[in-house]
């Protein structure tokens, strides 16, 4: 089990950890629940540079379609292709499975995401 507290995460509903220069990308539980039951999520190709609060997929549910905004910049090194072909681990695994993207990232990248205090704070509010 992930601890959650190690992870960071925006008012978006996006997860991010960070190893080195390396911040893997994912939707929390809150957002999962929320959404229903995802049949299709949709990401970007490795290559793609993210601009830091804009949209680089979109995850849709049997409830509605969500777009997925890019917590931090940086350059899209590898994308969870088990979620993509499995779209339901997003339900069954956020924290774990279900990561979505892994961005190659500059210090700094963090600044201004929540810790989990805080995003707990925002989704109990």
């Amino acid at each position: 089990m992930t601890d959650l507290t190690t992870l960071k995460y925006s008012e978006e509903h996006e997860w991010v950890a960070v190893d080195g220069d390396t911040a893997t990308v994912g939707i929390t539980d809150f957002a999962a629940d929320a959404l229903g039951d995802i049949v299709f999520v949709e990401l970007p190709a490795v290559g793609t540079e993210l601009t830091r609060g804009a949209v680089f997929g979109e995850a849709e549910s049997t409830k509605s379609v969500s777009e997925l905004y890019a917590p931090v910049a940086g350059t899209v090194t590898e994308v969870n292709q088990a979620v993509v072909d499995d779209p339901a681990l997003v339900n069954s695994s956020p924290f774990e499975d279900a990561w979505l993207i892994k961005v190659a990232v500059a210090d700094g990248a963090l600044d201004g995401l929540l810790d989990r205090d805080a995003y707990v704070a925002i989704t109990e509010g």
